[in-house]
């Protein structure tokens, strides 16, 4: 199995599935939640039946509280994101809906979130997936220090993740904008977990590589990561394939609430479980051929002694 040979098609595939995504963000943008923009969130449960979600609308907007989302939890149960209120205008919402609707209303949960607590809740995650990445760099180049050009496994790693976190901020993106969902904390829970899982994977092919150059020194180096990765491929596959049938169960029967997190957190791991294998190795070999110089010259692909020889 030539993996490596075939890696400008699989960087073709990467890029294909990316730029929708990109583009629906230039063009949507990302739906934040009250998470990081602030607002109110009101989940409530209606004891005769939840009434549609265009009613609440229709009552909010009455009350002077624009653009809400409402999520329907389950058949009586419906969470309403908004902009901020204070809880005495939430008691008064609540009552107006007893009234209107005809039927007694619970409240389950209600959480109001100032602007500049969600602006420094958005900073944050910023910054968190900032730091994840440099720490991840120094990481693997020193796990990898006694590998020739150790900076380059970890540089590696990091495109790779990269990749995984455009596909799963693409797909946000676009669901957002046709299902209405938004980018909450449990969005950038997911985010963190796949950058975890995209790592872990590609390190798993790193470390085959680094076993493999002290066995097979004569091996060239292209030839040598590809039969890297065809080792690790079944395990790669198995392992991520047991995590995502279970989200998959997940998705399907666990109900509305976690549904946007788990459909995510699929998304992720399946980009991660592809960038690892088709991304992260040959980036090795492009960088260990200099191939950027062929590039030049018109050319796809060279070896290494052709680049050296540009």
């Amino acid at each position: 199995m030539d993996i490596v040979g075939k890696r400008y098609l699989y960087f073709a595939i990467s890029l294909a599935v990316i730029v929708p995504g990109m583009i629906a963000l230039l063009l949507w943008g990302l739906p934040l939640a009250i998470d990081f923009t602030g607002g109110s969130l009101l989940e409530v449960r209606f004891e005769n039946g939840a009434p549609p979600p265009e009613k609440i609308i229709e009552l909010y907007n009455e009350f002077g509280i624009g653009d809400p989302t409402v999520q329907t939890a389950t058949g009586n149960t419906i969470i309403v994101r908004s902009k901020s209120m204070n809880e005495e205008t939430m008691n008064k919402l609540v009552k107006a809906m007893e009234e209107r609707f005809n039927s007694p209303v619970e409240i389950l949960q209600f959480s109001n979130v100032g602007p500049s607590v969600g602006k420094e809740v958005a900073e944050r995650a910023a910054g968190a997936v900032a730091l994840s990445a440099i720490a991840i760099l120094l990481y693997i180049t020193y796990a990898f220090r006694g590998v020739p050009h150790a900076v380059r496994y970890g540089t590696a790693a990091i495109i790779a993740m990269l990749h995984d976190v455009s596909v799963t901020v693409g797909v946000e993106a676009i669901l957002g904008h046709y299902l209405h969902w938004e980018a909450d904390a449990m969005f950038l829970t997911a985010l963190l977990t796949i950058i975890g899982f995209s790592v872990h994977d590609s390190i798993v092919v790193f470390d085959r590589i680094r076993e493999n150059s002290r066995r097979y020194r004569r091996l060239p180096y292209e030839k040598l990561v590809n039969h890297s990765i065809v080792q690790t491929l079944d395990r790669s596959i198995n392992t991520q394939l047991t995590v995502m049938l279970t989200l998959l169960t997940l998705a399907l029967f666990g109900g509305v609430t976690i549904r946007h997190f788990v459909i995510i957190l699929l998304v992720g791991i399946f980009s991660g479980t592809y960038s690892s294998i088709f991304n992260a190795a040959p980036i090795l070999v492009v960088w260990e051929n200099r191939e950027w110089r062929c590039w030049i010259k018109g050319k796809l692909k060279c070896t290494g002694e052709e680049a050296a020889a540009n």
